[in-house]
């Protein structure tokens, strides 16, 4: 099965979480900091969302910061993807 967004929504794929600190600290699992960089695994196509045109600026395989709070989650085949507008997006990370 495949996810296609449609107008200006984006499917994220989330980071793992970091499982050991840089001190070399090993976290638990309530203990490890919700991700808030994910990869982009599609992309609309844009165009006229709530009477304004829009154009996508972001592309598949980018890394993107997102609040904890945004968008929607589903599950398919076992992974968890989160779908977001354009606008949820915060940066671009490089």
């Amino acid at each position: 099965m495949k996810l296609t967004p449609l107008a200006d929504r984006v499917v994220l794929k989330m980071a793992e979480a970091e499982e050991t600190t840089r001190g070399g600290i090993i976290l638990t699992g309530t203990a490890k900091e919700k991700p808030s960089v994910a990869e982009i695994i599609a992309v609309g196509p844009g165009g006229m969302v709530d009477g304004n045109s829009v154009t996508m600026s972001v592309k598949p395989g980018d890394k993107v910061l997102i609040d904890k709070y945004a968008g929607s989650k589903v599950t398919l085949e076992d992974v968890e993807y989160i779908i977001v507008r354009q606008g949820d997006i915060l940066a671009i990370v490089e």
